[in-house]
Parts: C-alpha cells; structure tokens; sequence
C-alpha cells in the first residue's frame, strides 16, 4: 500500500511539473505578445504632438505596460495581466493602425477616435474575437469595411463615422446578433442597405447612415428592428416612399430621413410612434398633405419637413406639440393661413415658415406667445397688415427675417429692444416711411450690438436718409436698403461700420458726393449705388478696398476721370453706365486679372482709343463702352477675351475695318459695332459665328454682304445705313455686286442705271434718317439683353452635362422641340445630386439663339412659384469643339397638359386624366402665371407661346410655365392697350396665335390672354384647335360657342363625367353633376371671352382670375 502511495506520488510531480511550466511559460509568451503589438503601433505613428506614447517603453524595460498611458488590463483569471482596452481618443495622433493590434486577443475595447489615422482598416482585425467596443471615427480612414470585421462576433458597437470608407455595406454584418449601436455616417459609403441581413439585428439600438451615397430604398424591415431608439438616415440618394412599416418602432425617440429623394405621402402611421422627440424629412420630394396625425407626438421636440413638395393647410393639430422647440414647414406649397392653435407653441425656439404659399395677417398679441422664439423666418409668403409690435417681447430674437411678402405699415420703433437680434430682413415688402419719427426703428437698432444683417430694400421707405444709420453696430455686414424713395445724401460717418461686406443703396434719389469714408471699409465686397443722383468724382479712397469685388455705380451724375487705383481691387463687375465720366479708359483697369463677369462703361463721356491692353481680360464675359467718344482701332488684342459673350462698341468713333482676329472669340452672343466709322468689307468669319446677334448698321462698310451663317437669317443681323454694301441675301434689297466686265461696258452699264440706284441712294438715306431715334432705342434695348443671362445664373460646363444625362444618352431624351432636345439628367447643385431638364440647344435652327437668349431675359427677370425656373445655364463648347448652349431647369416631373388631355397614361389598367378640380387649379394657376408677367414690374412680359405643350405639371399636379423662347418684354410706354414690336420675326404655334398677330406682328399681352382662351376651351373639351375638324376657317372658339347651352355635355371632355367603376358615361345627371356643368359652361365662356377675334372685347385676366377662384368654390361647397 505504501509503495502504491509512492508510485502515485511520483507519477504526479512528474506531470504537474512541466504543465504549471507550460502555463506560466505561456501567460509569459501572450504578455510578450500584447506588448509587441502596442509597440509595432507605435511603429506605425509617424506623429504624436502631445506626446502621449513617450510612456510606451521598449520591449526590455521593466515598467509593465498595463500603466503605458490609453492601456487597461485584466486583474484576474485568463485575463489577468493582459491587454483588455487600448483608449487614446481626441490626441492628434496621426499614421496607419497595425495590424498586429490584431494581437492582443483579450482586448474587448479598442477607441482610436478623434485622431488622423488613414489607411484602410486591417482586415486581420477580424482575430479580436473579443472585442465589443470598436471606434475609430473621426479620423481620414479610406478603403472599404473588411466584411471579415463580422467575425468579432461580441461586437456591441462599432463607430466608424467621419471618415472616407468606400464601397457597401457589408451584409455579413448581419449575423454580429449583439450589436447595439452602428455609427457610419459621413463616409462615402454606395449601394443599398443589405435588408435581408440587417432585420436580424434585433438588438440594435443606434443606426447612422447619415451623409453617404448610399442608394434605393428604406427596407420595409426596418419595421422589425424592435430595439431601435435613433434612425438616420440623413442626406443620402434613398428614393422610394417612407416605409409605414418604421410606425411600428415604439422605442424610436430619434428618425432623420433629411436630404434624400424619398416621394408620395407622409405616412399618417407616423403618428403613432408616442417617444419620438426628434423628426426631420425635410429636403425629400414628398408630395400631399402634412398628416394630421403628427399632432399626436405630444413628445416632439423638432419637426421638420422643409424642402418638400408638401401643400394644403398646416394642420391645426400641429399645436398640440407643446414640447416643441423647432418646427421648420419651410420651402413647400402649403396655403392658408398659420392656424391659431400654432401660437400656443410657447416652447418654439425656431419657426419657420418661408417660401410657402401662406395668407393673412399676424396676430397683434404674436409676440408675447414665444418667449423663447429666437429664430423666425416667415419669407417669400403673401402675409399682410402691418407688423406686430409685440415681437419686440420676444426678447431672444436673433433672426427676424420677413422678406418678399405684403407687410405695411411702418417699422416697429421698438425692435431695438431685442439686443440680440443678428439677422433682421423686410426685404420686398410695402412698409412705409414718411416722416423723421417713421424712421426711428433705425435709431432704435443702435442697440443690438451683434446685428449684422439688415435688409430693408425694395419697400416705400421715403424722407431723407437718417444721419443714425452711421450708429449702427460696427458688426453690421450687410446693408440693404435699396430701392427705396429716399432722399438727402450719404452721411461720411457711413465709414464707421467697418464690419461691412455688402452696402446696396441704389434706386433712391439721394445725392451728394461719395463718402470718401467708404474707403476705410476694408472688408467691402460690393458696393451697389446705381440709379441715385450722386455726383462728383469717384473717390480715391477706394484704392484702399481690397476685398471688393462688385462696384455699381451706374446711372449716376459722376464726373472726372475713372480712377486706375480702382485696379487694386479685385473686381470681377464694374458698373460706371450712365454717368459723365471723361478722360481715357484706364490701362490699369485692363490689366485687372480678376475682372471676369462685367466691364460697362456706356453713356460715358470717356475719349481716347481702346487700348491694346483690354487683351489682358481673357476671363471677362461682357464688355460694354458704347456711346462714349472713344476713336482709333478696334484692337486686335480683343481675340484674347476668349470667354467674351457680348461685346458692345456702338456709338464711338471707331476706325478702321472689323479684326480679322476676332473670329477667335466662338462663343460671342451678341457684337454691336454700329454707329462708328468702321470701312472696308464684311468679314467671312462673322457668319461663321453661331447664335451671335450682329448690329453694324451706320458705318461705312463697302463690298459683298455674305450669304452664310448668320447672314441667311434677317433677324440674326442688321447692317442700316452702310450705303456701299451690295449683295446679300434677297430680303436685304441690296443692289447686286458689280461682275468683272471690260470698263467700256461697264461704263455703258453704269449709265443706264445711275439715275435709279441715285433714286434709291436718296430713299435709302431717307428713310435710314427717320428710322435713326428708332434704331438708337433699339440698339440701347439690345445692347442690355445678354446682362441677364451671364450675370443671373452660375455656369456649368458640357463635361458635367455629358456625365449627368450619360453622354445625352437617347433613353434620357424626354421630347424635342423647335429650337432643341430637352434631356432628363442629374448635376450637382446646392450642394446635392438634382434631377434637371436640360435642353440642348440646336443652333443649326434658325432662331435658336434669339430664343436662348429671349428664355434667359425673361426667366432671369421674374420668380414666380409657377414659372419654370432656370438653375444653370451652359455655353461653350462641346467635345467636339463646337458651339454648345444649354438651358438647365428644375424637373418637372409629370409631363406636359398636352399629354395629360390627349395621350393619357395608364396605371393598374385604368386611363389617368384630370377632374374638374384639377383642371380649374391648372386653369387658375396659368392664369396668375400670366397676371404676374403682365404685371411685371419694370417691364411687362409676353410669353407668346402658350399652349398646353408648354404647361408642366408636378407631382401634384400643379402647373409651371415653361417655354419663355419667344418671350418679348414690352416697351416702357406699354401697357395693356399698346403693343410692342420685336426684334425680328416672332413665331407662335398654329391655332394659339391671337389673329391680330398677323397684320404687323404686333406683341402686346392681348396676344398672351388670346392663347390663354384657346387653352382653356381645349383644357374642358379635349379637343386641340388643330383637329382636322377644324378647317376652312371652322375655329375650336366657334365650336364651343355654337355649342354652349343647349349641347354644353357633348362637348365637354366626357372622361369629366366617366364613372369610377363602370366607365360609362351617366344618362342620370345627379345634383354634383349639374354643378360640374354650371361650372365648365361658365369656364368655356371665359375662354370664349378670351379668345374674342377683337382685342377690346376680351377679359382682363385679373378679371379672369376672379372669376375662376369663384367658380372653384363654387364647385368645393
């Protein structure tokens, strides 16, 4: 027994021995292991400014580095001495992460955050089967997500935001059934979102996608994600609708779906989601209504839905959300007015209500319902009445921004109280002042010490300029106070606001000298003090405004010399139009590299030639001298101004024949050489320029006009008052260039016929003298056309068109019209990927150039919710090197009246078309579309092309003008009963043309309300005034009007009165029905009326406007 003990014994220390060896051996091995890896991470450091890694030792020392400085270590079991966090957020520590981090297999928290760490991330992290903490965000890591990152199956948060990752999602990510949180915003991130793997994320509490470029739609599975307190999803290019399915995350206190292209309706269901604080789907192309629903979110702190397509009323439900903060309806379609239940909001931080379509006045008591209101915006609406002087009570105000609506009235004096006002704008509005004590909201605004916005133009403000505008803050920036009636001068102390950038007094009537004090403004970027009556020299201060890029001084009583210090400035637009400037043009001011959009000097009195320095403006896009006294050559340098688009030398003294080196600048719009001394021929390459409009009447041109290009088109071109031309194309009435005959018979010739070329010599002359005050009003009018177009609207090149349609791929091609192809495309714009129409001018189409240029003029004058706005324009060249012109629109996205009335769409088997409602809105907004061009302050405008082909409509149906090609805008004389006549031939379609159109091509907007009659017989009968019915001097106007009473139902679109089942055509007419024909027989009598054959017997359209709205409610009751 004994020796049995023995054995036993020995036996046991012979294997316990070698196995504690091995473990301690192997602890030791794994410490070694860790602490290798931290060092081949400092390794890879390559900066470490703070320092933080100086206590990181080498592998011999002694000092453990579980106390190295970011390290914690395990105190017990496996772990014990073992590396378990590596923390070392927020150090500025810059390199690439080692792999062998990938090493320490006991680490559960790795946090590199807040660093600038790039590379991409080591697949071999995969081995940290351990790790449940992962951040690395807010470094400048590219690369994609190891996919193999789903092995770390304890993974609880991974934070990988703020960087520049690439490629998808990884849907291996799905099976990490622990993860909580998932950070990955703000990377670069493509694809979808793996649905299938991502619902069984059941755990998942915190998901951010926000600003990626991730794709298709929200996953409807999302709805299973139970845990889930914070979505975002923010600025992507998700498309698709909301999912309803998000309604049933209960725990959802955060969902941010902003910046994205997500359509159709809110989902009422969205109501029912009772933690939510936080909810933003603003920046989307949501259409219909704001659900009522959301005024069950009694826990809302932020509600926004701006940017959206959203219309009808806000809801009164919506003053519910007591807890509310910020609520933003901005940049919508809404109507009505702000309903009552709103003003109880006591809580409301920010309010924001622009750009919508919102009416009324504001309650008096508005003030003292936000004591906590520090921003509201209710800009571009039609509020009116007066401005409530108990917003002076909101005391936190920072921002009061009123602009573009009705508001009159004066100034409340008190808004001086609220202190912290930064931003205060009244901009477009019709408050008055008229007397010293309506101006004392000015003297008032002395104490708010951090405004720095002030915008107050284009109201009534009248009276002398108050000397306490000098008083206000000296963080002021901006000052707009133009286009007022004010009066008196500029006071010198203006200089003391030495915070300015932007000071815009222009279209006043003040006077006086420059305030030489302007110069000490040395952070002014633009200065606009056109069309006032200031007089004096321009002072030489301003050599000391070295910042500024815009100075307008035009139509002003300035005298002296143009000052060459102005070079010192970096300007890129020089307005001096209109004054009595003298002296010669400044070389200096041709030297200015920086000068690139504008240069007009006209209606000067500036003497001297033209130096061959202008050359130097390779960057400038429009240069205007005429009517001054400048004399000598055109210069040749002139062929270096590459980018130059309108180019106007008329009314000098110019000599000489036209540069051969011109035929350099390809993408001219418009040269007007005419009123000068030019001699000599008609260069070729003139006609070689496409689009370009060419005047060089009166001159003393000789030799062959040329028949090509621009020359076989009389209205591209006018050469008046050259009587040594010949030649030509037939409608010129030139007599033709002599033939090389023998000098005897050409003498003989030339007796037979010098009396009548003598005859027609004095006619000629004679009627080229009474034409001349016409031809000067002319040639001023032209001379202005191109302004809007270079100077509206930013550029963008073929390049970025060519990648945005997919080389104007054929399936992008959305129709084709009579001056171009109209394509559908995505650009960059604001900031983000933009559906556009893009229209593709074919300059090979006569006319097509007038009618780009006709489309920017009238579209860069106007802004009207219903007019088809222009976003960029495109003139240059293609990849060919050809001339290329483009017109980019926002997108309309359900096509045209023309295809709603006759080529109706199907969905689900069942033809789409328009009710009675939707006809009359379409009706009503066309009109006030027209009411405003024809109300159109300077200048009226007449479209001249309406017709249903050129009404869009969007995703509500609302309709947009489109199509301003043969716009014209009428003289400054015109008026409802007078007419102005175009530039060249003006065109129109076929059965719109208002009759008198034909008997001396008159424009006048009767021409405009003739269409607009023919359009609304065909909106309510289906029929186009060109059906072969209508022959032989049968007209749509007299077939309606044969048929109205009595046969009104037969020619009524009969789909107005299709069933909704049945599809039949109803013999019982009910009581709804007799109302539906009321009301279409009196909108075919209006357009009746408007499409009377005499001009005095139509409807005014205001009148038109009123009884639409009229019959409207008539039908809604």
């Amino acid at each position: 027994m004994a020796m049995e003990l023995l054995v036993t014994f020995l036996l046991f220390t012979t294997v316990a021995f070698p196995l504690s060896w091995l473990a301690s051996t192997s602890q030791a091995a794994s410490v070694s292991t860790d602490q290798l890896a931290l060092l081949s991470f400092k390794k890879f450091v390559s900066d470490d400014p703070n320092g933080v890694l100086k206590s990181w030792g080498r592998a011999a020392s002694n000092v453990s580095y579980c106390q190295w400085h970011g390290l914690k270590c395990g105190s017990r079991g496996r772990r014990r001495g073992r590396v378990t966090a590596l923390e070392l957020p927020g150090l500025n520590i810059y390199g690439i992460i080692s792999p062998a981090l990938a090493n320490i297999t006991f680490l559960r928290s790795l946090d590199l955050s807040q660093n600038h760490l790039r590379g991409s991330l080591p697949h071999e992290f995969s081995l940290l089967q351990n790790v449940n903490h992962f951040d690395l965000s807010f470094n400048t890591l590219d690369g994609e997500i190891p996919p193999s990152l789903s092995r770390c199956s304890n993974l609880r948060n991974i934070s990988l935001g703020f960087n520049n990752l690439q490629g998808g999602i990884p849907e291996e990510l799905g099976i990490l059934v622990d993860l909580q949180s998932l950070s990955l915003l703000y990377n670069n991130l493509t694809g979808s979102i793996p649905a299938d793997s991502f619902q069984k994320l059941q755990k998942l509490e915190y998901l951010s996608l926000a600003s990626n470029k991730l794709s298709g739609v929200i996953p409807d599975s999302f709805g299973n994600l139970s845990s889930l307190t914070y979505l975002l999803l923010n600025n992507n290019s998700f498309t698709g609708t909301i999912p309803p399915s998000l309604s049933v995350l209960s725990s959802l206190t955060k969902l941010g779906l902003m910046g994205n292209y997500l359509t159709e309706n809110i989902p009422p269901s969205l109501g029912n989601l009772s933690n939510l604080l936080w909810l933003d789907i603003g920046f989307n192309n949501l259409t219909g209504t704001i659900p009522r629903s959301l005024g069950n979110l009694y826990s809302l702190n932020l509600l926004a839905v701006s940017e959206n397509k959203l219309t009808g009323p806000i809801p009164p439900q919506l003053g519910n959300l007591q807890n509310l903060t910020y609520l933003s309806l901005e940049f919508n379609n809404l109507t009505g007015h702000i309903p009552d239940s709103l003003f109880n909001l006591s809580s409301l931080q920010l309010f924001s209500l622009q750009s919508n379509n919102l009416q009324g006045s504001l309650p008096k008591e508005m003030g003292n319902s936000f004591p906590q209101l520090e921003y509201l915006h209710l800009g571009i609406n039609e509020f009116h009445g007066s401005i409530p002087s108990s917003l002076c009570n909101s005391t936190n105000l920072r921002d009061l921004l009123l602009e573009y609506n009705q508001f009159s009235g004066t100034i409340p004096p008190c808004l001086g109280q609220l202190y912290g006002l930064f931003r205060l704008g009244l901009v477009v509005n019709q408050l008055e002042a008229r007397s010293p004590t309506d101006w004392n909201f000015l003297t008032s605004l002395a104490n708010c010490s951090i405004l720095s916005y002030l915008g107050l133009a284009a109201n009534n403000l009248g009276g002398t300029m108050p000397s306490s505008i000098v008083n206000l803050s000296t963080t002021l920036q901006v000052l707009y106070i133009d286009y007022n009636i004010i009066e008196g001068t500029i006071p010198e102390e203006i200089g003391n606001l030495v915070s300015l950038t932007q000071i815009a007094m222009g279209g006043n009537l003040l006077h006086g000298t420059l305030p030489v004090s302007v110069g000490r403004l040395n952070m002014l970027q633009d200065i606009e003090f056109e069309q006032n009556k200031l007089e004096g020299a321009i002072p030489a201060s301003f050599v000391n405004l070295t910042q500024l890029t815009q100075l307008r001084l035009a139509e002003n009583l300035l005298t002296g010399n143009i000052p060459p210090s102005l070079a010192n400035c970096p300007l890129n637009w020089l307005d001096l139009q209109g004054n009595k400037l003298t002296g010669p043009v400044p070389i200096e001011i041709l030297r200015m590299p920086t000068l690139s959009n504008f240069l007009d000097m006209q209606d000067n009195m500036l003497s001297g030639a033209l130096p061959s320095e202008v050359g130097n403006l390779i960057n400038l896009q429009q240069l205007d001298i005429s009517n001054n006294r400048i004399s000598g050559e055109i210069p040749k340098s002139l062929s270096e101004c590459l980018l130059l688009a309108y180019l106007n030398l008329s009314k000098n003294l110019f000599e000489g024949s036209i540069p051969p080196s011109l035929s350099n600048l390809r993408g001219l719009q418009m040269i007007d050489l005419s009123y000068n001394n030019l001699s000599g021929n008609i260069p070729e390459f003139l006609g070689n320029i496409s689009g370009v409009y060419l005047n060089l009447s009166f001159n003393d041109l000789e030799g062959a006009v040329p028949k090509h290009g621009i020359f076989q088109n009389l209205s591209a071109f006018s050469i008046t008052g050259n009587s040594r031309l010949c030649g030509g194309i037939s409608e010129l009435r030139l007599p033709p260039c002599p033939n090389k005959v023998s000098q005897k018979h050409h003498s003989q010739k030339l007796k037979l016929i010098i009396a009548p070329i003598a005859a027609i010599l004095c006619c000629i002359i004679l009627l080229s003298l009474l034409a001349l005050r016409f031809s000067r009003c002319r040639s001023t009018r032209q001379s202005q056309f191109s302004v809007a177009l270079m100077d509206k609207y930013p550029r963008i090149s073929y390049s970025e068109l060519a990648r945005g349609t997919e080389g104007f791929s054929h399936t992008n091609l959305v129709g084709v019209g009579s001056f171009g192809s109209v394509y559908k495309g995505v650009i960059h714009y604001d900031g983000k990927a933009t559906s556009v129409a893009i229209k593709v001018i074919n300059l090979q189409q006569h006319g097509a150039s007038q009618s780009f240029i006709a489309e920017c003029q009238a579209l860069g004058h106007v802004r009207h919710r219903n007019l088809v706005k222009i976003l960029t324009v495109c003139s240059g060249l293609d990849s060919a090197g050809n001339d290329f012109k483009a017109l980019i629109y926002e997108f309309i996205p359900n096509g045209n009246l023309d295809g709603w009335l006759h080529n109706p769409s199907r969905r689900d088997g069942i033809k789409t078309t328009l009710d009675i409602n939707q006809r009359l809105g379409i009706a009503i907004v066309v009109a006030s579309a027209l009411d405003y061009l024809h109300n159109h302050k300077p200048t009226p405008i007449v479209h001249c092309d309406l017709k249903p082909s050129n009404v869009l409509l969007d995703y509500d149906l609302v309709a947009h003008v489109a199509d301003f090609g043969l716009a014209k805008f009428l003289r400054d004389d015109a008026n409802s009963s007078q007419n102005s006549t175009s530039m060249g031939a003006l065109k129109g379609t076929i059965g719109y043309i208002a009759p008198e159109y034909g008997i001396g091509n008159e424009v006048s907007i009767q021409r405009d309300i003739f269409s607009y009659g023919i359009l609304l017989l065909e909106l309510f009968t289906a029929k186009r005034p060109t059906d072969d019915a209508f022959m032989e001097g049968y007209s749509l106007h007299q077939y309606v009007e044969m048929a109205l009473g009595h046969k009104t139902t037969e020619i009524i679109d009969q789909s107005l009165f299709l069933t909704e089942h049945s599809g039949a055509f109803k013999s019982d007419i009910t009581n709804k029905e007799e109302t539906y024909i009321a009301c279409i027989t009196s909108v075919l009598t209006i357009g009746i009326q408007c499409s009377k054959a005499e001009t005095t017997e139509r409807m005014q359209i205001a009148h038109v406007l009123r009884e639409l709205h009229r019959l409207r409610e008539n039908v809604n009751q």
